[in-house]
């Protein structure tokens, strides 16, 4: 019986490095969403100051659309703000913006004005409100949401070219077809 009681602590701490290295393997960058394959929750933001209309659940039907939590505050936002800017000019797909989090509400669309509006509509999101029906983390945050308004598809972190080539691109193709 004592020498059993040697063996727990090192069958536990076996049980806790299993555990441990699967937590380790995982990619933070790949966090689900529980929202995915759900209807998009309703929400109505208001435009962001020198726009006339904000956005709402409603604006995400009857098209395949991407919805782009932002702001100018985020230095990763500036590194994929140039690729939304082509996706716009290209007419990709129709992105709709989420201002999140400005701490000066004359901020982001003055950061727009200098480097261009990619946005189909734009939201203010100064209280988190739309960042919480879509469950963002942190910015940028880009959903797919398809032509019955649900959201198919979280990305987290700036999108690139290469992202949007490599799983991005074949997802929009994917969701076309539903």
């Amino acid at each position: 019986m004592n020498r059993l009681m040697y063996y727990v602590p090192l069958v536990l701490l076996g049980i806790l490095a299993v555990y441990f290295s699967a937590g380790l393997g995982r990619n933070p960058a790949t966090l689900e969403s529980v929202l995915i394959n759900q209807q998009v929750p309703e929400f109505s933001l208001p435009p962001i100051e020198g726009s006339s209309k904000g956005i709402a659940k409603v604006d995400l039907k009857d098209q395949v659309v991407l919805v782009n939590i932002f702001g100018s505050w985020c230095k990763a936002c500036w590194i994929e703000h140039p690729f939304l800017i082509d996706l716009k000019e290209k007419g990709v797909v129709p992105v709709y913006g989420i201002n999140w989090r400005e701490s000066n509400r004359q901020a982001g669309p003055r950061w727009l004005k200098k480097f261009g509006d990619p946005y189909t509509l734009i939201g203010d999101d100064p209280k988190s409100k739309g960042a919480i029906a879509f469950g963002v983390s942190g910015a940028p945050e880009t959903f797919f949401v398809n032509k019955h308004g649900i959201i198919r598809y979280k990305h987290m972190g700036p999108i690139t070219e290469q992202n949007w080539n490599d799983t991005l691109k074949p997802i929009l193709e994917v969701l076309r077809k539903e």
